[in-house]
């Protein structure tokens, strides 16, 4: 169904970890990739940012909102568990969210789970939106791979 009804699917299968099931429930929960002016937003939609209560200079972590379609939300986050797990290929996102764990903390891991399935919610809607292919090491490309000299100047100025 995913094949014959919606193509697009098929671009969201790209990414490590998304399957069928979840790029169709994705689809079909969304319906429309320009409901949503940034694919940031996404993440509020499904429930996956940490809930807020701010008072004064007393901001503690708390858990995610949790609106949204749980059906997908539950996909996202076994899709975020292949990505971070032992089989997981490779990728600036699964560096991203082994970094995150690797922080600490009481459930650093469990942490890690859910932002990188808010991020993979945003990547996927990114790609639906606007046609591109999965790059898995998107990132790291735009990072400069040599640090520039210093001039002349510089190494003048520069005490020994």
């Amino acid at each position: 169904m995913a094949l014959d009804h919606y193509p697009e699917t098929r671009l969201l299968r790209n990414v490590p970890g998304v399957g069928p099931v979840t790029s169709l429930a994705y689809i079909l929960t969304l319906e429309d990739p320009h409901r949503f002016r940034k694919s940031r937003e996404l993440g509020a939609c499904l429930g996956l940012v940490p809930r807020t209560d701010q008072s004064g200079a007393h901001d503690p972590q708390l858990h995610i909102t949790k609106t949204g379609d749980s059906y997908l939300r539950r996909l996202l986050v076994q899709s975020a568990q292949y990505i971070l797990g032992p089989f997981g290929p490779d990728c600036d996102l699964r560096r991203w969210g082994l970094k995150l764990a690797e922080r600490g903390g009481k459930s650093a891991k469990k942490r890690a789970i859910v932002a990188v399935a808010r991020k993979l919610a945003v990547l996927l809607h990114h790609l639906w939106k606007n046609g591109e292919v999965y790059d898995p090491f998107y990132q790291s490309a735009q990072l400069p791979t040599e640090l520039p000299q210093p001039s002349a100047k510089e190494v003048a100025i520069a005490p020994a």
